[in-house]
C-alpha cells in the first residue's frame, strides 16, 4: 500500500515539488510562514474511562427540580457542605450550571479564562458499549460506518502520517501513551508503525536501560517472503523502541517539576508527561487515563451523600489538571499545551436504584490551557428529553467530539483543511469538520492563521522526490539520501529573500556542513543529471 500523498510547507515541513524557474513564487509563498511558530505546541487526552456522568459532573442549575426527581439518591446537593460549586453568575438562565463540589481545580482555571465546558458532546448513531464506543472515539467514526477510519486505524495516527509526516524518521516519537498496559487504537496508522510508543509501568528515567537490550543483533539477511517481512516488522519494532526510549530516557533526566503532585494514578501519569515536555521531548500528542468511570453501583456511598466513587475519581482529575497546569505555568510553556478529557459516553439521567447509573450517551468535555478561551459553548441538556419511553436516554448530543479535536487540529495545531479531512471522515453528514470548528474554542491570539496552515498538497506524491534530506529540521549539517543513486549532485541554498548562501557540489551519504547559518527556513535545489528538485530545510 502506497504512503499518503501528503506534503506540506510549514517550519516541519520537508519537501515541495518546484522548479528553479518557480523558486520566486516558493520564496515568496514561504515568506508568510515566518512568523507560525508553533512547532512546541502539543495536545495532552485525558480519558476518563467507563463513562464520566456527566449529570453529576455539571449539574444543570436551571433544571434543578426535574435532575432531583431523577435523581433522588445520588443528586448533587443544591445547599449544604457538599453543594455543588455556582461556576458563574453571569451566564444566561439556559447556561447556568453547578460544578461537582470536587472540581473547585477547574473553578479556577475556568474563573481564570483557561477552561471551556463543551455541554452534551457525543456522535451520530450513539452506541452505548465500552468496546464499541471506545473504538468510536479511536477511530474518529461516526457510528454509522466502520468506513469511517476504517475500523482499522485511529485518528490520531491518521493525522500523524498527514500532518507529521516529515518527523515519521526522527528519534523521538510523535505520541506517548502512559495509563494503558496495551497500545491505544487511536495511534494506529494506516501505513505506518512506530508512530508511538507505551511506558505504562516504566520509570521514564530508565525507560531505555529496560529496553536497549532486548532484540540483540539484527541478522543480516532477511528472506523476501511473508516469513521475512513480519522478521522485518519485529526488528524495525526493537528498532523504534530503543530509539525512542533513549529519547525519553533523556528528556524525562534532563525535565523537572515545579508543582506539587498527590501520589495518584493520573497525577503521576500528567506528572511524567510535564517532565518530558520540560526536558525538552518533541512529541506532539500524549494520551493518558483515568480508569473507574462506570459507574452502575457505589456512585455515591449513601443516600444524599456525595462521597463515592465518583467523588473520588473527580477529586483525583481535579488535582492531577490543576498540579499539571502549575508545573507548566510556572516552568514557562503552558501556552503551547492543551489539555483536554472525554469519555466515551456519558450516563442515563435517572439513578438505577444501585446507588449508581447505567449507560448513557452524552458527555461534557473539558478543554483546558492558557490558549483556550474560557467559556461554556452550548447550553445544558434538556432533561424532559430522557423519559422511560426512552429508556432515561438524553441523546441530542450539540458537538460532535470531532469538531473538538479538528478545531483544535486546526487552530491551535495548524493543520490544513486536507490534514482534518485525512484524519476525520464525515460520512453522516458529507461535511468537512473544517466547516464546523467550534470558534470560540482558542483564544484569538493563539488561534494560527489560515496562511500559517500545513500545506497538504494532495496532488503530489513523495514518490515524487528523488532525494531525501535528513535531519529536517538540522542543527549544523544535512545530508541527502538515496537507496540506490550514489553519483555526485550540485546544489545551491538559498534564504527565503531570495539570496543565494551556498553552492557546492557533493555525494548521496555525505554530510553537508551549515552551522553557520541562522536558524530559519531556506530552499535547497539539487542538480543531478539534467533533472533537479527543490527541498524546504529548516534550520531549528
Amino acid at each position: 500500500m502506497k504512503r499518503r500523498n501528503f506534503i506540506k510547507l510549514t517550519s516541519t515541513a520537508s519537501a515541495i515539488g518546484l522548479f528553479p524557474a518557480q523558486i520566486a513564487n516558493a520564496l515568496n509563498i514561504s515568506k508568510k510562514y515566518i512568523n507560525c511558530d508553533i512547532n512546541n505546541r502539543k495536545i495532552v487526552l485525558i480519558y476518563l474511562k467507563g463513562g464520566n456522568d456527566g449529570l453529576n459532573t455539571i449539574i444543570p442549575i436551571n433544571q434543578y427540580d426535574i435532575y432531583s426527581n431523577l435523581r433522588p439518591t445520588i443528586k448533587v446537593p443544591e445547599t449544604g457542605i457538599n453543594s455543588f460549586i455556582n461556576l458563574d453568575s453571569s451566564l444566561s438562565d439556559e447556561q447556568q450550571i453547578g460544578l461537582h463540589p470536587s472540581l473547585n481545580g477547574f473553578k479556577n482555571l475556568y474563573d481564570s479564562g483557561y477552561l471551556r465546558i463543551l455541554q452534551a458532546v457525543g456522535y451520530p448513531s450513539q452506541n452505548k458499549s465500552h468496546f464499541a464506543s471506545t473504538d468510536i472515539y479511536n477511530t474518529g467514526n461516526d457510528g454509522n460506518s466502520w468506513l469511517n477510519g476504517g475500523g482499522d486505524s485511529g485518528w490520531i495516527g491518521r493525522f500523524i502520517e498527514s500532518y507529521y509526516y516529515d518527523l515519521l524518521d526522527q528519534s523521538f516519537p510523535i505520541g506517548v501513551e502512559i495509563g494503558s498496559k496495551a497500545g491505544s487504537l487511536g495511534f494506529l496508522g494506516e501505513h505506518e508503525h512506530g508512530l508511538s510508543i507505551n511506558i505504562e509501568g516504566q520509570d521514564a528515567s530508565g525507560f531505555y536501560s529496560v529496553l536497549s537490550g532486548l532484540g540483540g543483533e539484527a541478522p543480516s539477511f532477511i528472506p523476501d517472503s511473508h516469513y521475512g517481512q513480519e522478521l522485518q516488522y519485529i526488528i524495525e519494532n526493537d528498532q523504534i523502541s530503543t530509539l525512542y526510549s533513549e529519547a525519553i530516557s533523556n528528556a524525562f533526566n534532563s525535565g523537572a517539576n515545579s508543582a506539587t503532585y498527590e501520589d495518584s494514578d493520573l497525577s503521576n501519569q500528567l506528572k511524567t508527561i510535564a517532565r518530558l515536555i520540560s526536558g525538552g521531548l518533541e512529541s506532539k500528542v500524549y494520551l493518558v487515563k483515568l480508569n473507574g468511570f462506570d459507574t452502575h453501583n457505589s456512585q455515591v456511598q449513601s443516600q444524599n451523600d456525595i462521597l463515592g466513587d465518583h467523588n473520588n475519581l473527580l477529586t483525583e482529575l481535579n488535582n492531577a489538571i490543576s498540579s499539571f497546569f502549575q508545573d507548566i505555568s510556572n516552568q514557562g510553556f503552558q501556552d503551547d499545551v492543551i489539555g483536554l478529557t472525554f469519555s466515551e459516553f456519558g450516563r442515563k439521567a435517572k439513578e438505577n436504584g444501585n446507588l449508581g447509573t447505567d449507560h448513557g450517551e452524552i458527555a461534557p468535555m473539558f478543554v483546558f490551557g492558557s490558549a483556550i478561551n474560557g467559556g461554556i459553548s452550548g447550553t445544558n441538556p434538556d432533561l424532559l428529553e430522557a423519559t422511560d419511553e426512552n429508556n432515561w436516554q438524553l441523546e441530542t448530543f450539540q458537538y460532535d467530539f470531532r469538531e473538538t479535536l479538528g478545531t483544535l487540529l486546526q487552530d491551535f495545531i495548524g493543520a490544513d483543511d486536507n490534514a482534518i479531512n485525512s484524519t476525520f471522515f464525515n460520512h453522516s453528514s458529507n461535511e468537512s469538520f473544517t466547516d464546523n470548528k467550534i470558534n470560540e474554542l482558542v483564544k484569538p491570539e493563539y488561534s494560527v492563521d489560515e496562511n500559517c496552515y500545513s500545506n497538504t498538497l494532495n496532488n503530489q506524491n513523495l514518490n515524487d522526490k528523488f532525494f531525501k534530506i535528513t535531519p529536517n529540521p538540522f542543527r549544523n549539517e544535512i545530508m541527502v539520501t538515496h537507496s540506490e543513486y550514489s553519483q555526485s549532485f550540485k546544489y545551491e541554498i538559498y534564504d527565503l529573500n531570495g539570496r543565494q548562501i551556498k553552492i557546492g557540489s557533493s555525494y548521496v551519504g555525505k554530510k553537508i556542513t551549515l552551522n553557520y547559518v541562522n536558524n530559519g527556513i531556506y530552499i535547497i535545489i539539487l542538480k543531478f543529471g539534467k533533472r533537479s528538485e527543490s527541498h524546504t530545510i529548516i534550520k531549528s
